[in-house]
């Protein structure tokens, strides 16, 4: 009996020593200092190209104010502004917003509300996730491929027009926000949903009324973010026909004419030999900041003004 009970104390005491932290964990400390060491290195690296960034880029703010924001694209550096690509930026995030993610969250909850657990449900879930990581230029040829030869066939100019980038753009988002979507209403608890039902509500009831608003948080989070990303991609748009230099396009035309925006107006600056060009190059970037910045800020606010705890 002593020596049983004298086994039971040490093992105790090994659990308790194991609990408490007093055994030093090498392979885990040596992991801690490996992960904190890739965090501080991504520190690192983001603060040098911010830098270097706000260095070159701050002297054009500084020179001419608001008159970059205003001025128009032109082939002179001491001159050209970026106001086509603010507007074309806008133009496009609403495209997107208004295609994306209305057919993104009624996939979702179809999905995940509807199908059920079966082989197709998951098939298709499988599928959706692997579009998530297909890269960006493989989008901007569909885009080339089928909106630009859709929107020409249509008589809307010659296709390549902001129409098309757009509806590239929501095509390339759409998969982000469906997986989105899912995780915001698989979040929701069952016994919300089995309080509507035992009150008599309907499936729609439950999922107008209880789940959709309660999964809002989530959904709209998911969806900023993923209009964010689609604000600074180039490959894209440039297959969809965005203007590389400088055009004029009177507003009557801003759908169907020429177009630009920020991520294609920073790709060519920044690789013409002119000094002056890399550092109208490196403003835009700044500006292009500010605006990807006040969409995760506008994120931010969403989640934290509708967050629930469960």
């Amino acid at each position: 009996m002593t020596t049983i009970a004298s086994s039971g104390t040490a093992t105790g005491a090994a659990v308790r020593e194991g609990l408490t932290g007093h055994k030093r964990d090498v392979s885990g400390t040596v992991f801690l200092v490996v992960l904190l060491g890739s965090l501080l290195f991504s520190l690192a690296i983001l603060f040098i190209l911010l830098a270097d960034v706000m260095t070159k880029g701050m002297p054009v703010f500084a020179e001419r104010g608001t008159d970059f924001l205003t001025s128009s694209l032109s082939s002179n550096p001491a001159k050209a502004g970026v106001a086509q690509g603010i507007i074309g930026t806008a133009i496009l995030g609403v495209i997107v917003a208004v295609t994306a993610f209305p057919f993104g969250l009624a996939t979702a909850t179809y999905l995940e509300e509807y199908s059920g657990e079966g082989r197709l449900t998951r098939f298709i879930q499988i599928n959706i996730r692997n579009l998530a990581g297909v890269p960006s230029v493989v989008y901007g040829l569909l885009g080339l491929s089928v909106f630009v030869a859709l929107f020409q066939s249509l008589g809307i100019g010659t296709g390549r027009n902001i129409l098309a980038g757009g509806a590239t753009l929501a095509v390339l988002v759409l998969p982000i926000v469906i997986i989105t979507s899912i995780e915001a209403l698989r979040a929701v608890p069952n016994a919300l949903r089995e309080a509507g039902y035992g009150v008599g509500a309907s499936r729609w009831e439950v999922t107008r009324q209880l789940v959709l608003p309660a999964a809002a948080p989530g959904v709209l989070t998911g969806t900023v973010l993923a209009l964010s990303r689609a604000l600074g991609e180039t490959a894209p748009l440039i297959l969809a026909g965005a203007v590389l230099g400088s055009f004029s396009a009177s507003m009557d035309q801003i759908l169907t004419g020429p177009y630009t925006a920020m991520p294609v107006i920073v790709y060519d600056w920044s690789r013409r030999p002119q000094e002056a060009f890399r550092a109208d190059a490196a403003a835009a970037i700044i500006v292009l900041l500010a605006i990807t910045l006040f969409a995760n800020a506008v994120a931010i606010y969403l989640r934290n003004r509708y967050e629930r705890t469960w």
